[in-house]
């Protein structure tokens, strides 16, 4: 009944918006581009919020509405699944099935917990572990998947200190979710950016440029998360006992190898990984892209010769829904900018504030969408156009800002429904985990936290490295 009650007032407000914006009298501002694409982008982002119709679903419908209404292009269109930023996507998928198969991952992560003498130390050490699978998996959701066999070798080690294993499942998803920010690949929601940007500015932020501004970020607010999640989920008498866990714990709780030899599909997987990154890391160099560099990992990596994975076998984990949800609401964003209405929308917010203080209410919005829209995507879809043309008017610089949204929207973490990782490890049959009330305590620490560590990057750090406020 409830749900019923929420669909039919999304469907009033979207209705009402459209019912205003067809009258030629109101907003005489605004061009028929500009009201064609105000009424779809209200239709589908009430669509997002309210109903329980897929997200690409909705999409692809508002897609297809600007284009048969001819406020964009099928060029447009269609050209935004050729962007290079989907085939980066698409070829980093493929590289991480790769990882998968050979167990590579959690061999690594193997060696880094058991270095652990201490809570504390187990703690970080499962943080920094995390941040790392930022490079070898694209995408929250996969980054969660690949981590929760780890999770659970982890789980029946410290079986017998139940708090224990309730932090780790709540440090899993919170540092899955704050470290992406460290690449480019590590969201669908920074290429929609990236692609935003290109269209509204005509600033493209690279790989290498995106992990000069975003790692630091990751590596202060992931550790930040990971004492906020041991404070919060365990007392003191937990943290003060000793953690003993040794390479034969985990592997007699682990499917494939953590100990031994290397063999030659793990080497050669871990040799083509380190290639792919420090060809991404030094584009100024060479000025190959990203994503011509991950094609050439791609197809390296389904070799018959040199290969880890079969290529059909890899290609069936890439999120393919995903990539058309990004072309078609990187459509959105191109009508919402050609068409003049971002500016338009943007026109009656008062925009004479200081730099830091824009910024603050740009990261204050972001960190709190979660609660209106789950998809980390659709957030994007939504505030970035928006905030790079206030940024335009206020004096911002675009870049800063669009950066500083998309990060703050990292934060999704006050319900299990707010992110698929959230959710991945909120249910677990047979391991104890956290509960909503665990989720509500963390997010009222963690929120102004993450908030507080992104404005201090946009305005003092992010100036260093070539991005300014102004």
């Amino acid at each position: 009944m409830t749900l019923n009650l929420r669909n039919a007032a999304t469907l009033c407000i979207a209705l009402s918006i459209c019912a205003l914006l067809v009258v030629p009298g109101n907003f005489p501002g605004l061009t028929g581009d500009a009201r064609l694409t105000l009424a779809v982008f209200a239709l589908a982002t009430c669509a997002w919020i309210g109903t329980s119709i897929d997200d690409t679903y909705i999409a692809l419908g508002a897609g297809l509405a600007l284009t048969a209404t001819g406020v964009i292009s099928s060029e447009t269109l269609f050209g935004t699944l050729g962007d290079e930023t989907v085939w980066l996507l698409i070829c980093a998928f493929v590289l991480a099935a790769a990882v998968a198969r050979t167990g590579l991952a959690g061999r690594a992560a193997a060696f880094l917990v058991s270095g652990a003498r201490s809570v504390r130390q187990l703690t970080h050490l499962t943080t920094a572990a995390l941040v790392v699978t930022a490079f070898a998996v694209p995408a929250t959701s996969g980054r969660a998947a690949l981590a929760l066999p780890v999770f659970l070798a982890l789980a029946k080690v410290l079986a017998d200190r139940r708090r224990l294993v309730v932090m780790l499942a709540l440090l899993f998803p919170t540092v899955i979710l704050l470290s992406a920010v460290a690449t480019l690949i590590g969201a669908g929601a920074h290429l929609i950016t990236v692609s935003v940007l290109w269209e509204a500015t005509g600033d493209r932020i690279g790989f290498t440029q995106w992990l000069l501004l975003g790692l630091p970020l990751a590596i202060a607010s992931s550790h930040l998360a990971a004492e906020a999640v041991l404070l919060t989920t365990t007392r003191r008498a937990d943290r003060k006992g000793p953690v003993r866990i040794t390479m034969d714990d985990l592997q007699e709780h682990s499917e494939k190898p953590v100990t031994g030899a290397w063999e030659p599909a793990e080497t050669r997987c871990a040799l083509l990984l380190a290639t792919v990154v420090a060809l991404w890391c030094s584009e100024p160099l060479h000025q190959v892209p990203p994503a011509v560099v991950a094609l050439i990992g791609a197809v390296v990596a389904a070799s018959p010769a040199l290969g880890t994975v079969h290529l059909k076998d890899a290609l069936k984990t890439v999120p393919w829904s995903l990539l058309l949800f990004m072309a078609a609401t990187m459509a959105m964003g191109v009508a919402l900018a050609e068409s003049g209405a971002a500016k338009w929308l943007v026109g009656g917010v008062p925009l004479d504030l200081p730099p830091w203080l824009f910024l603050a209410v740009v990261i204050a919005v972001s960190t709190a969408a979660h609660l209106v829209l789950q998809s980390r995507s659709a957030r994007s879809s939504v505030l970035v156009p928006l905030v790079v043309a206030a940024a335009i008017g206020a004096g911002v610089n675009p870049v800063a800002a669009a950066l500083a949204s998309t990060a703050a929207a990292g934060f999704c973490h006050t319900l299990p429904a707010s992110a698929k990782p959230v959710t991945l490890f909120a249910d677990i049959p047979g391991t104890p985990t956290y509960t909503p009330r665990d989720l509500l305590r963390l997010s009222a620490v963690l929120a102004p936290l993450t908030a507080a560590a992104v404005l201090l990057c946009a305005l003092t750090l992010w100036p260093l490295l070539g991005v300014p406020v102004r």
